[in-house]
């Protein structure tokens, strides 16, 4: 694996390998001294051109735990700031002789651009509303781990994943789509007509605007955030009636599945698309999600720089 751009870019084999190594990088969080000599002396920098906190914090705690340098890079502080463009950084970051590029940029298709500049390995942080591969390979290593709870021998294939929200704005939907899909899980993508994005009927997924006729059905309820710094018109009357139609309210939460889970990629607008009750209850695995971050991160960076100079893997 040379980069990881796309959940796309992932077979089944590959998705149940990162997974199953972030179980065994997962036990390095319950250490006295987090390190790992895996990746010593190869050098991870975090290009951000979007503001970042789980994201950016896990990368680099996952590179550092495994021994990487891990240098950090934002727009508002490099030449970025000064009009140097997404090519000329990422050409004179990678001619420092670095290792990987982890970059977040506003503009769909960044990281799948850069790929071709460099020798470097790339990792898509998010790019756009296009996809966040690692959000999706942490949303599923969350569920499973959820699954296996209750039944060690996971079968995706009767699992009902529902991710309900601002569809149009999120980049996330789409690669959890793929990579559960990849998986064998049905996913249900709930959300207004006016926030359905484009094509979505063409997407491996079944469509609805109706949450509670999905809601009694669904495993894992992921509830995504209202984008509302990307919003340009009026996507919905109010914030109250979103949150009637589509919030994860305190009367839905009790008419979930029983055993069903809660997702959310975060941050969360706490009182809109879910409610206190939800996000804090013992269906949550928000919490979850943010630890395993580091995790499944830490497996990504050792497939893509822990085997030789041609991306293999040891």
């Amino acid at each position: 694996m040379k980069h990881l751009l796309s959940a796309a870019d992932l077979s089944l084999d590959e998705i149940t390998g990162i997974l199953d190594l972030a179980e065994e990088m997962s036990q390095v969080q319950s250490r006295p001294v987090k390190k790992l000599p895996a990746l010593r002396g190869r050098t991870v920098v975090n290009l951000f051109f979007e503001d970042s906190t789980r994201t950016r914090s896990s990368f680099e705690l996952a590179g550092k735990w495994l021994s990487a340098d891990v240098i950090n890079v934002s727009a508002k502080g490099s030449s970025v700031s000064k009009g140097e463009s997404l090519r000329d950084t990422v050409l004179t970051v990678a001619a420092m002789g670095v290792d990987a590029l982890v970059i977040r940029h506003m503009a769909s298709g960044a990281p799948q651009q850069a790929a071709q500049w460099v020798d470097a390995h790339v990792l898509n942080a998010g790019d756009g509303t296009h996809e966040h591969p690692t959000q999706a390979l942490l949303d599923a290593f969350s569920m499973r781990r959820h699954f296996r709870a209750s039944d060690p021998d996971v079968d995706w294939r009767d699992k009902t994943v529902a991710v309900v929200g601002d569809l149009t704005h999120s980049r996330v939907v789409r690669s959890n789509v793929l990579l559960l899909r990849t998986l064998g899980a049905r996913v249900v993508l709930v959300a207004p007509p006016t926030l359905l994005p484009s094509g979505v009927h063409s997407w491996p997924a079944e469509v609805s605007t109706d949450l509670d006729e999905v809601l009694g059905s669904a495993d894992v309820v992921m509830m995504l955030r209202v984008q509302r710094e990307r919003m340009s018109g009026g996507y919905f009357p109010t914030p109250r009636e979103y949150t009637v139609g589509y919030g994860l309210t305190r009367d839905r939460l009790a008419r979930l599945k029983p055993g069903a889970a809660i997702c959310h990629p975060g941050p969360m607008n706490r009182g809109l698309e879910i409610s206190a009750d939800a996000a804090d209850s013992a269906a949550s695995l928000v919490l979850d999600q943010v630890a395993s971050g580091v995790a499944v991160r830490m497996s990504v960076l050792y497939h893509l720089l822990g085997g030789d100079d041609e991306g293999g893997t040891r």
